[in-house]
């Protein structure tokens, strides 16, 4: 079989949600015995659509215009027997280079009207146009993000071509989230078992779907750990991209959001068979206590004191932060008596080493 993959994202490598799920399709597919070729449009030069008809009239079939479209991308695509189109979902359909690439596939179709069977009228096919598999994420969690996009595919279709599947993926930042890491993995292995299925079958199992498209996390989870992330990008001055290379890690700015964002950073495995409580009492610019339950592997979080800590930090927020953060050192914070420890201080040296975990 030969596909011909058109990736539309302006990114790469990790930071393309796009570009990552792409891959992991065409590894399937290859490993399936396809012939995949892979085009990043932010690489060529394809121009605007200029509606002059040329290609309907004094050329049929050819565009006039001289560009990477007609020299090469147009060839490739009516040869291809599969396209995957990958696009960002922007304001909720495909971005617009890939909208442009699919304006200038119009030399394929001729002007003519034709009515078919059901009364719908469309333009008759030039050539025989490939079929096509669309894969788009978006950063929101919900699936009608979609709705838009999917409405536009399965309403524009010309009689002669066919939509074998539609790959959607929300949340998809969270795919390289080291805190939900498995299910990422399970959603990047599903998409590759569905490009094995499409080679062998043209279609996507109803179960492969179902594990590309679960949820990463909970949606309240996911907007307040969302917005914190943009609070700090904003406050430090820096884009996703750079907030990824600095290994930055969101900033807390309420209690509330410390015991949301706090957990992810303990190694839990520390706990052993024990059941610990670390307790947590902040002073300065937000103060409040909070404790979390840590064993077998899981952590509760809870408002207030316990009455028997194993361990109790008394802490300035401001100073926490610091280290939660990577501004500062907790080690050197501590022999500077910026925060205090009572209790098992070698145990929580432990939980809060999460690499001992990895």
């Amino acid at each position: 079989m030969n596909i011909l993959a058109i990736n539309s994202s302006p990114r790469t490598g990790n930071q393309s949600k796009t570009e990552l799920m792409l891959n992991h399709l065409i590894d399937g597919m290859r490993e399936a015995g396809a012939d995949v070729e892979t085009v990043n449009l932010r690489e060529k030069n394809v121009k605007n659509c200029i509606g002059c008809f040329t290609c309907w009239t004094k050329t049929p079939g050819q565009c006039l215009l001289k560009d990477d479209m007609t020299e090469e991308l147009f060839p490739k695509w009516l040869k291809a027997d599969l396209v995957i189109y990958a696009t960002p979902l922007y304001y909720h359909t495909m971005n617009g280079v890939m909208s442009l690439f699919l304006e200038r596939t119009l030399p394929a179709i001729q002007p003519f009207f034709e009515k078919a069977d059901d009364g719908k009228i469309s333009h008759p096919v030039r050539f025989k146009i490939p079929a096509a598999v669309w894969l788009s994420v978006c950063g929101f969690p919900d699936e009608s993000e979609f709705d838009v996009l999917s409405h536009y595919l399965n309403h524009t279709e010309h009689k002669d071509t066919t939509l074998v599947a539609e790959i959607y993926r929300t949340a998809a930042e969270s795919l390289t989230n080291p805190f939900v890491k498995e299910k990422a993995a399970d959603v990047l292995n599903a998409t590759t078992e569905a490009g094995r299925e499409l080679v062998k079958t043209m279609k996507i199992s109803p179960e492969t779907m179902a594990r590309i498209r679960q949820p990463l996390e909970d949606p309240t989870v996911f907007a307040e750990t969302a917005n914190l992330f943009w609070k700090t990008c904003i406050a430090e001055g820096v884009t996703p991209k750079q907030f990824e290379e600095k290994n930055m890690v969101p900033r807390p700015d309420s209690l509330e959001s410390f015991m949301l964002l706090f957990p992810f950073g303990l190694n839990a495995d520390a706990a052993g068979d024990r059941k610990v409580i670390m307790q947590i009492n902040f002073s300065g610019e937000v103060a409040g206590s909070c404790f979390f339950n840590i064993g077998k592997g899981k952590i509760n979080s809870q408002k207030g004191t316990s009455e028997k800590p194993d361990i109790a930090i008394d802490t300035p927020f401001t100073v926490w932060m610091d280290i939660m953060t990577g501004k500062a050192d907790g080690q050197q914070m501590f022999m500077e008596q910026k925060y205090t420890v009572n209790g098992d201080i070698p145990l929580m040296i432990q939980l809060l080493d999460k690499e001992a975990d990895t």
